[in-house]
């Protein structure tokens, strides 16, 4: 059984799919074990409450160090014996002592293509704002291990998305996670349960 921790800070859609992904069947041998939020009044704790999951709130505010926040949510997560972090519209950026145990073990999915418009201060509606800025004509997303480093660690799956004309943020958020992020997330997760991702320097290879 491939025991998920998932980090939180929001509302929660990509939770939500990553659960009904197990319900169904389609993530196999895998469960939530529990769902961290930093933010208290995030409706991403309501969807694990629904789902009887486990939930637990770790707030930057709570310590004196960013160094401290990211050994507090490392610990409970080791205390909680899980296998596999998931980032789920997670808006903190974890430090290098985060991922001491957790090499190759935490994954996220971002808005866009890596390595356009990703990186420090591209996240939520500010990535769509930004590619529409540009008049791309297509965007996406990718799911990919997460490294102290934002939105660089080994890309494990990518997904295009049309930008069509009269998009506006909001619409072409909603797009990206209804034909992309929903769609690669919970596929990425389950070749992780199976056992099928394999990660060569910045290279993750599917065996198949």
């Amino acid at each position: 059984m491939l025991r998920i921790g998932v980090l939180v800070s929001g509302g929660g859609t990509n939770l939500q799919a990553i659960i009904d992904g197990i319900e169904s069947g389609y993530i196999p041998d895998s469960r939530v074990e529990l769902v961290i939020s930093n933010k208290k009044n995030a409706y991403a704790l309501t969807r694990a409450d629904e789902a009887n999951i486990e939930t637990a709130i770790i707030g930057r505010k709570q310590f004196a160090s960013s160094q401290a926040f990211d050994e507090a949510l490392a610990d409970r997560l080791k205390a909680a014996n899980i296998d596999l972090v998931l980032l789920a519209g997670f808006m903190a950026i974890l430090g290098p002592d985060f991922f001491k145990d957790l090499k190759n073990k935490v994954m996220n999915v971002h808005p866009a293509l890596i390595p356009a418009f990703s990186g420090p201060g591209f996240y939520g509606l500010k990535v769509h704002e930004s590619v529409l800025a540009a008049g791309c004509k297509v965007t996406g997303a990718s799911v990919h291990f997460v490294t102290p480093e934002v939105d660089a660690g080994p890309l494990i799956l990518q997904q295009a998305v049309e930008v069509k004309q009269g998009d506006d943020p909001e619409i072409l958020q909603r797009r990206v996670m209804e034909e992309a992020e929903w769609k690669i997330y919970p596929e990425a997760i389950r070749l992780f349960a199976l056992g099928l991702l394999e990660v060569r320097g910045q290279h993750v290879y599917i065996n198949n």
